[in-house]
């Protein structure tokens, strides 16, 4: 079912069904203990709620993943056709839903906010689509970055995004740009975010409506919730993960993970214990997502189940994001964090584990790492002392040789005294 559709048959229902959809919207599957609490509603109250929810036909229930003996409601799923197995509209927005909730879109009204994620916006969008740039908005340092609580404010209030807003979000490619900003927006507790499928992608090539004129839309405050760091993996959790049962996930290509095509950093290859399995597995040539078998099946071929978590990398963050949507959100698979920091950084580590064709079994990062840095633009004589001499038509600039002899020296320190 639209989400726009939803809407009118809850203008029917009593109001603990109202209080009961939201909270579902909200926080996807709930028990009935979870929602009285959530609602405050008695049980009475809230089984009467449910009824009526289902006969309307904007609930479903089924036991519980953990208890079979308790029943979980959600959001009913939409059907999509095409054999295709439904996805919630809490989470993914059909671009026919979309198409006809342009009318809302397009008026200044914080409760609902359409999103372009792209630095094409100037040459057309959505109509009633708001512009956030992920060069701009999203990068530091020519990297792609979680933004700060204050950051992320600015960006959100100026935009006319409150905490209550339905934001739906999409971007060009295959929505990897608006997925990473789906999960930063996770990451941050934002109450009710989805994706459009698709993206501009499918909605271009489907002749649907664009413009080139910019809606009015009204600043508003925006009070950044703490980070749900349950999400988000960082350096000491892939390290930890190495000696665990977590599952590592490698999304880039199969040449990026064998190190054999350029990356943004100064080691090629992949972390060890690595699963590899393609972003692009998850998705159709159109961009709309796969259906649920297909979606998952790529995983199931690695066994991939997630009972002891998943880490997600790619190489800023991005390509893994849009995987997490699937895993986490679509197919539900508990546990599943996205590793942003990705291969810009545990790549640019000096210590850190590397499997690659190209480099040695044993290389931890370091040794051959710092000849590969040195080795094109001179000689290198380690003695007592070590001398560096360079060919005099090699111009070098002297701060990168200050750099690059500080990793030398720290290098040579810190592997010399194990």
């Amino acid at each position: 079912m639209q989400f726009s559709d939803a809407e009118d048959t809850l203008e029917d229902l009593p109001p603990s069904s109202k209080f009961i959809y939201k909270e579902l919207t909200r926080e996807g599957s709930m028990t009935l203990k979870g929602i009285t609490e959530a609602t405050l509603l008695g049980s009475r109250t809230a089984r009467y709620g449910l009824e009526k929810l289902e006969e309307a036909g904007l609930v479903e229930s089924a036991p519980a993943i953990h208890d079979g003996r308790q029943t979980c409601y959600s959001i009913r799923t939409r059907s999509m056709g095409d054999d295709r197995m439904g996805y919630p509209e809490r989470l993914l927005v059909s671009p026919e839903s979309a198409r006809d909730m342009l009318s809302k879109f397009e008026a200044d009204d914080p409760e609902f906010r359409l999103v372009e994620v792209s630095s094409t916006y100037d040459d057309g969008h959505i109509p009633g689509a708001v512009a956030l740039d992920p060069q701009r908005d999203f990068s530091e340092a020519g990297s792609r970055t979680v933004p700060s609580r204050e950051r992320l404010a600015t960006i959100l209030g100026e935009r006319g995004i409150t905490p209550d807003s339905t934001v739906v979000l999409y971007s060009d490619g295959v929505n990897e740009f608006a997925a990473f900003v789906y999960w930063v927006l996770k990451h941050y507790r934002h109450r009710d975010v989805r994706l459009l499928d698709g993206g501009k992608q499918y909605w271009t090539e489907n002749d649907y409506r664009t413009t080139e004129r910019e809606p009015d839309v009204t600043p508003v405050e925006y009070d950044v919730q703490p980070p749900n760091d349950q999400i988000r993996a960082y350096r000491d959790d892939v390290q930890d993960a190495l000696s665990t049962d977590v599952t590592l996930v490698d999304v880039r290509s199969p040449e990026e993970y064998r190190g054999e095509t350029s990356v943004p950093a100064r080691a090629s290859g992949h972390i060890p214990r690595t699963v590899n399995v393609e972003w692009t597995s998850v998705v159709q040539d159109s961009g709309r997502f796969e259906h649920r078998s297909a979606l998952e099946q790529p995983f199931l071929e690695e066994d991939i189940d997630g009972e002891n978590g998943i880490i997600l990398y790619c190489n800023v963050g991005e390509r893994s994001a849009l995987v997490w949507f699937a895993l986490s959100e679509l197919l539900g698979y508990p546990h599943v964090q996205n590793y942003d920091g990705s291969w810009s950084e545990w790549g640019n580590l000096v210590d850190a584990p590397v499997e690659s064709p190209r480099r040695s079994e044993t290389d931890p990062g370091g040794w051959q790492a710092i000849g590969e840095i040195f080795v094109p633009i001179y000689h290198i004589r380690v003695a007592n002392p070590v001398i560096l001499s360079f060919p005099k038509e090699t111009e070098v600039h002297a701060v990168y040789l200050r750099s690059v002899w500080t990793i030398y020296w720290c290098s040579v320190r810190e592997l010399g005294a194990r």
